[in-house]
């Protein structure tokens, strides 16, 4: 199992101690992990708590925030030299970044043209940089498309996916992976399910956004990175294969993007 989103950093403040679970987890089979930044200026401290750990690596990037949408090319400057300053091999994505129209409302945003300008500059990068990317969209289904659109041959993974059907095929059809988290067994899901069965063996991913979206039956609790495996069930489920079998090809796609773990 590869749980290709995680914020190792947030479980603690959670009550989870992120040492022990990781202990627990790479003993019982835990084939890789990515930790991933919401704020700018964390990674060298993500690097010097979790890299000791043989099979976690790292993302790096600019979510949406007001703050980092105002202050946006100061930071994607200081992103790129964080990311430059890492030890080689450890930082394997750029992100996660991307468009919110559900908490980045209308009349709270920097403004909507700064806001994308914000993802345009983090795709830029990532090109420079040779990095494939984690794009977070909510509410933004046409407009994430749009940009990306921009941007084409880039590499990278439509995480934590809330929208339908329709709306993954226009990611697939411009190379992008679907991951699914634990949204995917919410009574209200039945979009996502819907897009689940479609998408190709050869494009899905899970992950747990912990210590967000905990899956049912632990909706309601702290996520943590062993929940894959409960949302890898359902998948499995909804696919009409076993939980064995999507387990082998989720962590063979995640290798796949990411460079291996």
């Amino acid at each position: 199992m590869v749980d290709t989103h995680a914020h190792l950093s947030l479980l603690e403040e959670r009550g989870i101690d992120p040492h022990k679970t990781l202990r627990e987890l790479f003993a019982n089979g835990l084939e890789g992990l990515v930790d991933v930044s919401l704020k700018p200026g964390d990674l060298a401290a993500r690097i010097g708590a979790f890299s000791s750990y043989p099979r976690v690596r790292f993302a790096s990037g600019l979510w949406p925030h007001a703050a980092s949408i105002a202050a946006r090319h100061r930071l994607v400057s200081a992103l790129e030299a964080e990311i430059l300053a890492a030890p080689p091999g450890l930082v394997c994505a750029l992100g996660e970044f991307g468009l919110d129209h559900h908490w980045n409302e209308d009349g709270e945003r920097a403004g909507p043209g700064e806001e994308r300008e914000l993802m345009e500059m983090q795709l830029e990068l990532a090109g420079k940089l040779g990095l494939p990317v984690i794009i977070h969209s909510r509410d933004a289904p046409e407009e994430t498309a749009e940009i990306l659109a921009a941007f084409p041959g880039t590499p990278g993974v439509i995480h934590c996916y809330s929208y339908g059907p329709e709306e993954a095929g226009r990611f697939l059809d411009m190379g992008y992976f679907i991951s699914f988290a634990g949204n995917l067994s919410y009574k209200n899901a039945g979009t996502i399910r819907d897009a689940c069965v479609m998408v190709p063996p050869d494009r899905i991913l899970l992950e747990t956004d912990c210590p967000y979206l905990a899956p049912v039956p632990f909706r309601g609790k702290p996520a943590h990175p062993g929940m894959t495996a409960e949302t890898c069930r359902m998948a499995a489920e909804i696919r009409g294969v076993s939980a064995a079998a999507l387990e082998k090809q989720t962590a063979a796609n995640a290798a796949a993007l990411f460079g291996g773990f």
